[in-house]
This record gives C-alpha cells, sequence and structure tokens, in this order.
C-alpha cells in the first residue's frame, strides 16, 4: 500500500456517510453541527494591536514597491521613498523586479542598482554573475512549483527559486525598516511591523505558499507567529483603495462630461498624461491622504450592486466581480478569480518574435547569452518606448540598438544590421543612421495586439456569465492599465455596459490597496473557494457500492480506503473564517500516530483521493504518545478546516487530551507535527 493510502488509513470518519457537507449553500447557514462556523474576531482583535505599522509590498513582475501606514494614522499612506536609478520616460515610484547575485551566488543588489551595476560590468566579468528579471512569472507557469523549483539567470545558471525570492523579500525588508528607523529617530523592530505581500488572485495555493515560506526563509514571519504575515490578493487590494477614491482620483473613460476638468473629447492619452502630470507635482510628499469615507463613485452603489476589477499587470492579468453588501460596504466575491498570463511582458515577447523575424532566431538566442547586459540594455530602450505607444500616434518610435548589437550582428552574419533590415521583408521596421530601429506607430501597436486581444477576449467570457449581469463599474487597475491603447481597446468594447474608471497614479493602486487591506483585513467578507478540498479517510465497506479494488481487510474489518471526504467544493460561497468541523477515529484503537491527509481537486465531484487530478497539499500528524491511556476507546479527533480567507488553515484536536496540531495554510509539500 502506497504512502498516501497508509495516511489514509490512519483516520476513520465517524459521519455515516462520505461527504457530509453536500452544499453549505449561503454562507452562514450550514447542515453541520452549531460548531461548524467558528468567528475568532475578538482573538484576532487582540493580535491587532500589537503592530505599529502595516508594510504592504506589491511584488510585481516587472517593478515592485512598498509602502506603509501607522496603524494610529491609517489615513495617511506612505509610499517608499525614491530610488537611485530610474529610467527616462518611466516613473520610478517603483524599482524594477531584478536582482543580482555575486558569481558565489550571494545577494549583490536589488532593483535598478542591480541593472546598472550589472550593466557596467566587462562582458567577460558579467558572464559570472547571476542576474534575475522578471522572474515571478515562474510562479504562475509551473505546473509543478515545489521548494525545489530553480529560476535561470541570464547566464544560463541555476539558482533556486526560494532563495532569490527571499532574497528580494529581505531587500524589501531592510529598506522598509531602514526608512521607519530613520523616520522615527530609533530603530524599528521587526515585530512591531504586521507585512502584507501581493499575489495574483488567480495563482494557485502552492504558489501562495510559496511565497509564504520565501518570507520565513527573508525572517518577516515565522511559522510560529503567522499572523504577522498576511497574503492579499492584487485584485481585491485594488477594490478596497478603488472605494475611497475621490472625483479627482481618477479618469472616467465613459464619461460624458469632464472629469478632472478633461472633457473626453481629449484623447484617452491626454487625460491620463496629465492626471499623472498633477500626480507627479504632489509626488515629493510621497504620502497619499486616503479619507475615511466612501468616494463619490462608490456612494452611487446599493446594496447587492456588482462590479469588476481587471488587474493588469506586467505577467498576469486578474479579473475578480465583486457585490456590495451593505450597511458597512463589505465586498461579498461572486464569481472567482480567473484570469492568465496575458500582461504587459506579452508585448515584449512580441518584439522579441519581430528580431527574430528580421536577424534570425539563431543570432538572437546567441546574443543574449553571450551579451546578456546588451540584451537589458535593449529591452530597456524597448520599455520606454512602448509607453508611448497611443491610438493616435502618427509618428515614428525609434529605439536604440546597443552598440554591441551592432558590432556582434556583424561578426556573426558578416553583414550589417541595415543589410538584414533591408533583406527582411518586414517594411514597418526601418534603420536609421542614428543607429537606431525606427517603428511606425502601427508596427508598434501591432505588437500590443495578441495581448489586448486575450484580455479582451477573456473579460468578454467573464461578461457573459450569468453571475456577472448587471455590472455597474469596471475598475482597470496595474501597471499595464496605464497604456493608452489598452484603455481605448476597454472601453470600445465594454463602455456601453459599464463605466469604465482608472485610477490616477494606476500602478499604486494595489500596493496602496493592500495597506489598507493590512490595517483591516476583515473588509472581505465572502470568497468563493477556488478547488476543492477534504481529506482521506476510511469507510466501511459496502459490497456492490465500494469498487472491489478498494477493499482493505485491516484486524478482520472490511474497509474502503483512499475515499476523498469533502470538506468543501470549488465555487462554493464562503464567509470569512467559516469552519468546517469533522469528527474522525483511528481506525485502529491502539494507534498512537494519526495521520490525516489533506487533498485538493479543480473538480467539483470527487469520490477517492486516486482520482486524475487530486492532489496531496498538505499533512497533519497528531502524535498522541505518552498520553493517558483511560482515554475512551473510541478517540475522536476533530479535523477544522477554515476557510474564507486568503489562505486555508487546518488543525486536529484530540477531544480526549486537547492535544492538538496547526496549519497555518495549506502547504505544498510539508508536514507539521504537533505541539503537545
Amino acid at each position: 500500500m502506497s504512502e498516501a493510502e497508509s495516511g489514509a488509513a490512519d483516520a476513520v470518519s465517524t459521519s455515516a456517510y462520505s461527504s457530509p457537507a453536500k452544499s453549505l449553500g449561503d454562507p452562514g447557514i450550514t447542515p453541520l453541527s452549531p460548531s461548524h462556523i467558528v468567528k475568532d474576531s475578538d482573538a484576532d482583535d487582540a493580535v491587532e494591536q500589537l503592530f505599529l505599522v502595516v508594510v504592504a509590498i506589491d511584488f510585481g513582475t516587472t517593478s515592485s514597491g512598498y509602502a506603509y501606514s501607522f496603524t494610529k494614522e491609517p489615513e495617511c499612506i506612505h509610499v517608499m521613498r525614491r530610488w537611485e536609478g530610474g529610467d527616462p520616460g518611466v516613473s520610478n515610484q517603483k524599482t524594477p523586479t531584478t536582482i543580482l547575485l555575486t558569481p558565489e551566488r550571494k545577494f549583490h543588489s536589488f532593483g535598478y542598482a542591480a541593472r546598472d551595476y550589472y550593466h557596467d560590468l566587462d562582458p567577460s566579468e558579467s558572464k559570472h554573475w547571476l542576474y534575475f528579471e522578471k522572474f515571478k512569472m515562474k510562479l504562475h507557469t509551473s505546473g509543478n512549483l515545489t521548494m525545489e523549483t530553480d529560476l535561470t539567470a541570464a547566464n544560463g545558471k541555476k539558482v533556486k527559486a526560494l532563495e532569490i525570492f527571499a532574497y528580494a523579500l529581505q531587500f524589501f525588508k531592510e529598506q522598509a525598516l531602514k526608512e521607519l528607523s530613520d523616520q522615527g529617530g530609533s530603530d524599528f523592530e521587526n515585530t512591531e511591523v504586521r507585512w502584507v505581500i501581493t499575489v495574483p488572485a488567480i495563482w494557485k495555493q502552492p504558489a501562495k505558499q510559496f511565497m509564504r515560506q520565501a518570507a520565513y526563509k527573508a525572517g518577516m514571519a515565522s511559522p510560529e507567529n503567522p499572523e504577522q504575515l498576511i497574503i492579499a490578493l492584487e485584485p481585491e487590494a485594488a477594490s478596497i483603495y478603488c472605494r475611497k477614491l475621490r472625483l479627482h482620483q481618477m479618469i472616467d473613460l465613459s464619461s460624458r462630461a469632464p472629469v478632472n476638468g478633461y472633457s473626453p473629447s481629449d484623447t484617452i492619452g491626454t487625460g491620463f498624461t496629465q492626471g499623472k502630470e498633477h500626480v507627479r507635482r504632489n509626488r515629493q510628499s510621497r504620502t497619499f491622504m486616503v479619507e475615511n469615507v466612501i468616494g463619490e463613485i462608490w456612494s452611487e452603489l446599493e446594496e447587492g450592486d456588482r462590479y469588476i476589477v481587471v488587474d493588469s499587470g506586467g505577467g498576469t492579468v486578474d479579473m475578480t466581480v465583486h457585490q456590495i453588501r451593505l450597511p458597512e460596504g463589505h465586498l461579498k466575491e461572486l464569481y472567482k478569480a480567473t484570469g492568465g498570463p496575458y500582461g504587459s511582458l506579452g508585448v515584449d515577447y512580441e518584439f522579441e518574435k519581430l528580431l527574430c523575424k528580421i536577424f534570425g532566431e539563431d543570432f538572437i538566442e546567441q546574443f543574449k547569452i553571450k551579451r546578456p547586459a546588451a540584451w537589458v540594455d535593449l529591452m530597456i530602450a524597448f520599455e520606454s518606448r512602448k509607453r508611448a505607444a497611443a491610438p493616435d500616434r502618427t509618428n515614428p518610435l525609434n529605439i536604440t540598438l546597443p552598440f554591441s548589437f551592432i558590432d556582434y550582428y556583424k561578426k556573426f552574419r558578416g553583414h550589417s544590421v541595415e543589410h538584414a533590415l533591408r533583406k527582411s521583408n518586414v517594411d514597418f521596421v526601418k534603420w536609421s543612421s542614428q543607429g537606431m530601429l525606427r517603428m511606425s506607430p502601427d508596427a508598434m501597436n501591432a505588437l500590443f495586439k495578441p495581448t489586448i486581444d486575450q484580455i479582451i477576449q477573456h473579460l468578454s467570457e467573464v461578461f457573459d456569465k450569468p453571475e456577472v449581469t448587471n455590472v455597474k463599474f469596471l475598475f482597470l487597475v496595474g501597471g499595464f492599465a496605464e497604456s493608452p491603447l489598452l484603455q481605448q481597446a476597454v472601453q470600445s468594447a465594454f463602455g456601453s455596459r459599464c463605466r469604465v474608471i482608472i485610477p490616477q497614479d494606476v500602478g499604486l493602486t494595489i500596493l496602496k490597496g493592500a495597506v489598507l487591506f493590512g490595517l483591516d483585513p476583515a473588509v472581505i467578507k465572502v470568497r468563493r473557494s477556488p478547488l476543492t478540498y477534504g481529506v482521506g479517510v476510511l469507510n466501511r465497506f459496502v459490497e456492490g457500492k465500494h469498487p472491489p479494488e478498494k477493499l482493505l481487510v485491516k484486524d478482520g474489518t472490511r474497509w474502503c480506503t483512499d475515499v476523498f471526504d469533502k470538506f468543501i467544493s470549488a465555487d462554493q460561497s464562503v464567509a470569512l473564517g467559516e469552519t468546517v468541523t469533522r469528527s474522525y477515529t483511528p481506525a485502529k484503537p491502539s494507534q498512537l500516530v494519526i495521520v490525516i491527509n489533506i487533498y485538493s481537486s479543480e473538480q467539483d465531484n470527487v469520490s477517492f483521493i486516486t482520482e486524475p487530478g487530486v492532489k496531496k497539499c498538505g499533512t497533519l500528524r497528531l502524535d498522541l504518545t505518552g498520553t493517558d491511556a483511560s482515554v475512551p476507546s473510541r478517540r475522536e479527533i476533530k479535523t477544522l478546516m477554515q476557510f474564507g480567507d486568503t489562505e486555508i488553515k487546518a488543525m486536529a484536536v484530540d477531544v480526549a487530551t486537547s492535544k492538538s496540531v496547526k496549519m497555518v495554510t495549506i502547504p505544498s509539500p510539508a508536514v507539521l507535527h504537533n505541539n503537545g
């Protein structure tokens, strides 16, 4: 029998049938015993007071940053101090998500500092240094993400992903604590900080758990004090901030009347640029006042109204539909987060494909390996021109080619870059004598098209869902939302169905919302479970009902093995802090180590843990050795799972002795032992 089966054989359900939770229906209504729902609000309030400050980290695919707020002044959100470096045409309110390790694999620098140092290294030296950029996408695209997953540096060398993420988080931790200490005039302790890290809502549980483990490794929190770290979902954070928006803090693409003094006849881009100028002028303070009121847009929403948040970043696009619940204005998730890897990186991939078409895939691959710093330079030049793309642009966009690109191409092919362009049949990209690629606006817009088409297509599918009818607003947030091309596409596709709203300084929306979430984590009251969760158990074998291959005879008793005992179904509504309780008893009365394996599946109807798509996502191990011999022969082991948060908590308790073991979140793969 496999390890999973023997683990499943260690607990047997005392319920009459395999899955007591057929459906919990609306949150708060349950067919289980009254102990089913446990609200720990009082206990949580006690914990809240311990933190002096909330620091949120928006760990993005292309750029990252942090913001903070003191719990005594929740209306003031401070965005981190200015970064050294920066690019022309790119706001440096955040820093690029780039990291540099020395040839000895020790942390060297992060952000602009990492990029600029790497760029200044001599090519003979730089090939020994390990440079990573845009590595967050690995967590989304890796189907079997584990603590052992590797990331590949620009020079082709591999490093454990967990190490890289921990280095990055440690960098932010040190920067934030230093800034807080400088501001307060005395050393700020990590214990005084509640950390919030944002992740895409479409990430699977292992990716969220991976982020938590990286934060533990960086010393932000620990498994013993897990409440110090909150994992916040990006579109939810944006949603929380959007509630506070005043009219002067946003651009309403659908408005017929002027907003901020800009009339809709102005191009979409200009209103946005002027809006950004306004923000830039006010940026020196870096402190944003969040009034303790509901914004004007929000006050138009009534009980039951729906809105959609589209969070379009560098790597992924997340879509979440929320509904307002009055009187407190709490949010209910109506439609579980969906989306995909359609971020602005898709535009970079299209540019790379275009370069391959002109210069040959073999050359581009070689150039990236042999001249990695020059390749980074070329992509920086493209990034600033990418931001200048707009629907009504008529003049060409010039992209500077690094000297080493021109030089290496001549050595590699034996002819010039200019010759390659003439031969390539790509007539919308020309060569300029100043050493630049001249792209027509149509050519640049064509690079955006595949990514924007995917976003519009996915949004259309979301709008067709029955639970997404009568959406009042669409909030477009995230770094990619700054693109006038994306703004225009969303407005023309959906402007007739709802009002399209863009917060000003849209790239910081998630960061500011994450701080607000850290100050009040209970603001999102109802979520939908992304997966079906349950545990593996043994049930009495019933002839004719159970498959014969599942028959297990133990001490004369006939058991059906590998049964999936469901706690909650995928897509089911769950209230914040809602706890599902099951009682189990050891299959063998003398058993002193109880192993309960927790499983998940994307499918709703799961009967056995051996079915395709069922994954083991955690283990509770309760060691009862040394306990009093006078316990009842049928020991009751209560297993509790708490849902409705961004992560799931599990616990097992031996009722007779009160011994327990807890799990903060469903880990992958990990075993937790009891603490006596």
